[in-house]
């Protein structure tokens, strides 16, 4: 798979995951776009576990890496879940 964005390969994952959804498709075109919303799916997740290694290397410290669960603050007009 070609080098794309993050958020267009979701994008892309979820506009597939709609259309399989729906049930209109065919069962070949179905799974044509099954094995591409898999690809998609294995590209994400690698640039996600990319994406965590460069946080852990800017956490390490002297001792090791620094294990913290991420903390969310709300900004002033965003409701926190």
């Amino acid at each position: 798979m070609k080098e794309k964005r993050f958020e267009d390969a979701m994008r892309e994952l979820e506009d597939i995951i709609k259309r399989l959804e729906s049930g209109d498709l065919p069962l070949e075109e179905s799974l044509k776009i099954f094995e591409e919303g898999v690809a998609l799916s294995r590209y994400c997740f690698s640039k996600l576990e990319e994406a965590e290694k460069r946080v852990s290397i800017l956490m390490k410290d002297e001792g090791g890496i620094k294990r913290a669960p991420f903390e969310y603050e709300a900004t002033e007009g965003v409701k926190k879940d």
